[in-house]
């Protein structure tokens, strides 16, 4: 039962930072960040975000990390009034690199297919 509980809140906390991250966080560095995934601690205490950006420089992806740094108290604010849930767990933001993974795994592909 617990873990369908996890199951689902992680769900709400996707779809909820996305439309926040849409529609209440005003920062440029945070504009074009996808919530690729959320997990959440069995307790419901901490709660990870991945998130992935357009961009592939580096520079990009720190200033994208700074401005999601600053803005994890107006998310977790909204958050707590959109959640029915007694206590709106941590954030923590980390970059998903599966997007690149793939994109270089398709690259290396396709780079072996002109070869042939």
């Amino acid at each position: 039962m617990a873990q369908y509980r996890v199951g689902r809140l992680e769900q709400e906390v996707q779809r909820e930072v996305n439309d926040i991250l849409l529609k209440r966080v005003r920062d440029p560095r945070v504009q074009g960040v996808t919530v690729t995934g959320v997990e959440v601690t069995g307790d419901l205490q901490q709660a990870t975000i991945y998130y992935s950006i357009l961009s592939d420089k580096a520079g990009e992806g720190q200033k994208t990390a700074a401005g999601l740094e600053k803005a994890t108290g107006l998310i977790r604010k909204e958050l707590g009034s959109r959640l029915s849930i007694y206590k709106t767990p941590e954030l923590k933001f980390v970059r998903d690199e599966s997007v690149q993974y793939g994109d270089n795994i398709d690259r290396l592909i396709n780079e072996m297919n002109r070869k042939d």
